[in-house]
């Protein structure tokens, strides 16, 4: 039987598809915002150079060696101990464990498309109600679009790499990235673009402080989506005599454009409507709906595409989490695509629902354990501990276990007179680098 491969093209927009989600257009803008712009910015870009893009080049060689799931490459490319060596592989279980609440995120956003359409709120306080009504006490919206979110997502993985996850991000991608252009041309034309230009480019280096350079870190490693498998996953149907470093370079720079877009973009428009910056993890949710409203018609126009572009994002990286353990399945044990594409798609589905519950007014205190609910635990737990062990792991496989003549034979050609000074960084800097990040994250340091 011929495996599928994707095209060059089909490969970048896949992996920046995967790479590109809620990270880039939600939360770095907010995140920028609480550490106070320009200087964050500037660590975010360097860690985003020195980190990952070290580990991203990693994490595709060993796809693309492997050529199989996750679990059989780690295997086969260990030249011992491969039986230890493989559970590395199972790091495809934290993109199925992101899935439980990012298909629930994903629902929000088809809600807020569908509401923008006819409704707006008139100020933040009222946007905050809405959000919240609709988390602690509208059970079945959320429980509705969370079963068009599976539907959909389960339905593309059902139909394979060239069919389903090529054409996905073949036609979600250049739309998304059409319609953030076009808002972001928009925002040119306004005031407070200069303003936000500004913010986002004048560093203040009072703002910085050793929490912000772990931040920085984190969603530098996270937003590319590193250390789940989807990567790797997505590399091991890569053309034969790819170039490794180029398809990289392209993701990296792809999913850093599109963050810094969205940023001013998100920045002008809150400037220039009288809401600043600064306004945490409900900027996308309450601050900016609250921000379109004062737009007039021109505001509803703009919030439907907006929270379209998002739902792209979200979709283009959801079929990624669950790709590598759908692919695992279909390796190790011979299932059909269709079979493990709806055993995994159920997976997190019946466990969103839990989620779901978890917020809801008379099930919260049920579905919470110390400080945290079932929502925030797995949030917390894939973060914290799965997303950077599964960057230490690869780190050290590429760096110290796998023979270096065998990555210099395929990597050093591509890297040319820079390979050293990648592969010192994926042995010393990166290792250390996710290390402090687990440990801050788990509130150890």
């Amino acid at each position: 039987m011929k495996i599928a491969r994707f095209s060059r093209l089909g490969f970048i927009l896949a992996a920046a598809g995967s790479a590109v989600g809620l990270g880039n257009i939600w939360k770095f803008p907010y995140i920028t915002g609480e550490y106070g712009g320009g200087a964050f910015v500037l660590v975010y870009l360097f860690t985003v150079l020195l980190i990952g893009f070290s580990i991203m080049i990693a994490e595709m060689f060993i796809g693309y060696m492997g050529r199989k799931d996750g679990v059989t490459s780690f295997e086969e490319l260990a030249p011992k101990n491969k039986n230890l060596w493989k559970l590395g592989g199972f790091q495809g279980l934290a993109g199925l464990f992101i899935m439980i609440f990012y298909s629930v995120v994903i629902g929000w956003i088809f809600n807020y498309i569908v509401s923008s359409l006819i409704y707006l709120p008139s100020s933040v306080k009222e946007a905050e109600l809405t959000f919240t009504t609709m988390l602690h006490s509208d059970f079945l919206t959320q429980l509705f679009y969370h079963s068009v979110a599976f539907l959909w997502i389960t339905y593309v993985l059902t139909k394979g790499i060239k069919s389903g996850i090529e054409r996905l991000n073949f036609y979600l991608m250049p739309t998304l990235i059409l319609i953030l252009l076009g808002m972001f041309i928009y925002a040119t034309t306004l005031d407070s673009f200069s303003k936000a230009v500004e913010f986002m480019f004048s560093p203040d280096w009072s703002k910085i402080n050793s929490e912000a350079f772990v931040t920085a870190v984190g969603h530098a490693f996270f937003t590319l989506s590193l250390g789940m498998g989807a990567i790797m996953t997505y590399s091991a149907s890569m053309e034969k005599n790819s170039n490794l470093v180029k398809n990289a370079f392209w993701v990296v720079f792809l999913d850093t454009t599109i963050a810094i877009v969205a940023g001013l973009m998100l920045f002008t428009f809150l400037y220039q409507y009288g809401s600043g910056p600064a306004k945490g993890p409900g900027l996308v949710f309450i601050s900016l709906p609250s921000a379109f409203y004062e737009m007039g018609i021109l505001g509803n126009f703009f919030a439907v595409i907006f929270f379209i572009a998002l739902a792209f994002a979200g979709l283009t990286s959801s079929v990624s989490l669950v790709e590598p353990m759908v692919q695992y399945f279909i390796d190790r044990f011979n299932w059909s695509r269709l079979r493990a594409s709806v055993s995994m798609g159920l997976f997190f589905y019946l466990f969103g629902i839990v989620a779901i519950l978890s917020n809801i007014d008379g099930y919260e205190e049920l579905l919470t354990w110390g400080d945290k609910n079932f929502f925030d635990w797995v949030d917390y737990i894939t973060a914290a501990i799965m997303l950077p062990f599964g960057g230490l792991i690869m780190a050290i496989f590429v760096g110290f276990v796998i023979e270096k003549q065998r990555v210099e034979a395929v990597l050093k050609p591509q890297l040319g007179f820079a390979f050293e000074a990648w592969y010192f960084s994926l042995r010393y800097i990166t290792p250390v680098a996710m290390f402090i990040v687990m440990l801050n994250l788990m509130g150890v340091v």
